[in-house]
């Protein structure tokens, strides 16, 4: 025993230390930790696409149409604002009580759903299941990265995907079907029994040990960025009101809820980066990957990929409402061709990196691809053939998954391990926002491009009203007078056509922001190799692990690895110095492994603080 170690343990402690590390877990029980996960996965993708099928049903029960669009950006506001939490909570609560969490959340949403009696309480249920559904992701990605080497998590977050796009896939054709034969409210009660299934499932088998886990609620408490939370929720949802009232309801500018909402915006941004960089002791946005430039740049890809793939999802269905007067059911059957397409590619793209060890090669060749399915989106027109209407999303899923799958592994590899967690976290945030940002944005494109499409051809007595009701109801298209018909199609397709042309130009925006991340070869030692640093005057030699020990335990004082391999190491990850003293300040990443809880006891810091005693 040494002099850290306690004179009389606990049962709690030799609990924890019986339990083996994750990559000590036999199969059968990786086995069960992943049916859990992929159970969870399927739910939280499956709500993301569940209620655009279902509006009009809601809306006719609840006489509330002018606030369905809600039901869909609640959602994503709660997963855009929430989902950075969990990477932290995974290293404070510990893995297995983080998915819990958001598994509970995300069930306890779902089922207030189905017990709704008034659209405000609906959109509430859809928030609160929001806060679980991004984290259900996040947690996920974090835990598969805990028991795969580097090389074999792209092979299997690629399996993941293939769950992910199943429920993206199916959210619209089963959120139809269970409405038509049982009822919209069913279609969320009908979940409940996964969510019990994916809890049971990660009970038994989810419990392997990890370092640096919390020890109190308060400690848990204490740790939480509700600032930054608060202010990046507001900013989020400040903006999704300005573009509402200015582009959906067409306000003036000089109307007051219009300048309001842009002005709240705007403040809430800029009190939100204050909050990160200034403020918060474990920040949100994790300021030492801003200064990163592989974070960075695949932050900005993902946000740009999120983007285009919910342009299209939310508006591609709509083209064969509005346009080819197809039903519903039909138009949403045109979204299973991106939904597989997403799955082959993300097992693909696993299997690549599995199989060469690389990713660079991959994502230059098969990123290219979104942008040629955006842009045969964007030829389509009424004379367009089977083909070109059925298959021209194909290639715009599959590279996007491809995508996905080879930045999120150039992210971890550029990271030391005991940082994993906040990089998986800060990669969710971008891709949440972009997510959020897809569907308010192109919304905001349709809607004001639909009223000067609609005023520009329709020119009747009742002009007003009419335009009004086309532009609420993609059903009522098909039931207008031939005329009118002919004009209220043309205006919505060249709207349409907006949009997917925005999502073209997003997409190669996000092809030209990856293209200077760096080649690496991906090993298949679990943990993320350590630079040794050259010694200098100002810093003190950091002794590298030995083989045998670099497997279980991370130096003290962790470089990141230099994004071109030809610079020398920079300490991105900076821990305070445990025999110098300097002044007090707040930690610059938002998660600690158990040497940083360690060096908090060894000098004159409170404990999990960033605070000097007095």
């Amino acid at each position: 025993m040494s002099e850290r170690d306690p004179l009389l343990q606990n049962e709690h402690d030799d609990k924890q230390d019986a339990l083996p590390g994750p990559l000590e877990i036999s199969r059968s029980t990786r086995y069960g930790i992943l049916a859990g996960l992929w159970t969870g996965t399927v739910l939280s993708s499956l709500n993301q696409t569940l209620v655009p099928t279902m509006l009009p049903s809601i809306s006719s029960d609840f006489k509330k149409s002018n606030q369905a669009s809600w039901l869909g950006t609640s959602y994503l506001l709660a997963t855009c604002t929430f989902t950075p939490l969990y990477g932290r909570l995974c290293n404070v609560l510990g893995r297995k009580r983080a998915y819990q969490t958001a598994l509970l959340f995300a069930g306890f949403g779902v089922f207030m759903c189905g017990m709704s009696r008034s659209m405000e309480m609906l959109i509430i249920a859809r928030f609160l299941s929001g806060i679980g559904g991004g984290g259900l992701f996040t947690t996920s990605s974090i835990i598969v990265s805990d028991m795969y080497s580097i090389r074999s998590r792209g092979l299997t977050q690629g399996v993941a995907s293939v769950f992910n796009g199943l429920g993206l896939g199916l959210g619209g054709p089963f959120g139809g079907l269970i409405t038509d034969w049982l009822g919209w409210r069913w279609a969320f009660l009908i979940q409940m029994p996964l969510f019990v299934v994916s809890y049971i499932l990660t009970s038994w088998n989810l419990n392997y040990k990890t370092e640096g886990t919390g020890k109190s609620t308060r400690e848990i408490l204490k740790r939480i960025d509700y600032l930054g939370s608060g202010s990046l929720m507001m900013t989020v949802g400040s903006t999704l009101i300005f573009l509402s009232v200015r582009y959906n309801e067409m306000l003036p500018w000089s109307h007051p809820a219009v300048i309001a909402s842009l002005v709240l915006a705007v403040v809430f941004a800029f009190t939100f980066l204050f909050v990160e960089f200034f403020v918060a002791k474990e920040p949100v946005l994790a300021p030492f990957l801003i200064r990163q430039k592989i974070p960075v740049l695949v932050g900005m890809s993902n946000f740009l990929v999120a983007t285009c793939n919910f342009s299209v999802m939310y508006f591609f269905p709509m083209w064969f409402q509005t346009v080819m007067l197809t039903n519903a059911s039909t138009a949403g059957l045109h979204l299973l061709p991106n939904s597989m397409s997403m799955s082959i590619g993300s097992v693909f793209a696993g299997w690549m990196m599995h199989k060469t060890g690389r990713y660079k090669t991959i994502n230059l060749i098969f990123g290219a691809f979104p942008f040629i399915g955006a842009s045969f989106i964007y030829l389509m027109g009424e004379d367009s053939g089977f083909y070109q209407s059925w298959f021209s999303i194909i290639p715009l899923g599959f590279g996007n998954a491809v995508v996905l799958q080879t930045v999120l592994i150039a992210l971890l590899v550029h990271v030391p391990d005991d940082c994993m967690a906040v990089a998986t976290g800060f990669g969710q945030l971008f891709r949440g926002v972009g997510q959020v940002g897809g569907v308010a944005v192109s919304s905001a494109i349709f809607q004001s491009n639909l009223d000067a499409e609609l005023r520009k051809r329709i020119h009747t007595p009742d002009a007003e009203s009419l335009i009004k009701r086309i532009r609420q109801s993609a059903r009522l298209v098909g039931s207008l007078e031939p005329e009118l018909r002919r004009k209220a199609q043309d205006s919505y397709s060249a709207s349409l056509k907006k949009v997917f042309f925005f999502a073209a130009c997003s997409t190669m925006l996000a092809y030209l922001v990856r293209l200077p991340i760096p080649d690496k070869v991906l090993d298949h030692h679990h943990q993320h190799p350590q630079r040794k640093r050259e010694p200098s005057n100002a810093q003190h030699d950091v002794e590298e692990p030995s083989a045998s020990t670099s497997q279980t335990q991370t130096p003290v004082d962790t470089p990141f690895e230099s994004d071109d391999e030809a610079e020398d190491a920079v300490d991105t990850c900076p821990r305070e110095s445990l025999t110098s003293p300097k002044p007090p300040r707040r930690r610059l990443s938002t998660y600690e492994g158990a040497e940083d809880i360690l060096s908090d006891l060894e000098t004159n810091k409170t404990q999990n603080t960033g605070r000097y005693r007095r």
